[in-house]
């Protein structure tokens, strides 16, 4: 059963009380008799139990595909490439001054 929190306008007391889905919430004060009750609203604390929740869980560095990484080394040769070829180029207009 749910456990509901209560707060009086009148007095200002809180408190919570457990009741089932079906009962009617209080309406009453039990400190100060008057008919002042309100719920109050409180955010509510979600456990997520079990795998796949985190991206670590879903997986690893290591299992990547073997296209995704040809993608990656042959990227990484293309940039080295145009790098060494813009350094000879450099050179090339340094010795020819």
């Amino acid at each position: 059963m749910p456990v509901y929190g209560y707060r009086c306008t009148s007095c200002g007391v809180q408190f919570e009380r457990q009741q089932s889905f079906q009962d009617a919430p209080l309406k009453t004060c039990p400190e100060c008799r008057k008919r002042t009750l309100v719920k109050v609203l409180a955010p509510v604390g979600i456990v997520f139990k079990g795998s796949g929740f985190y991206a670590t869980d879903n997986r690893s560095g290591s299992t990547r595909s073997s296209s995704t990484k040809k993608k990656d080394d042959s990227k990484a040769s293309d940039d080295s490439g145009a790098a060494t070829t813009e350094k000879a180029a450099s050179t090339k207009a340094e010795s020819t001054e």
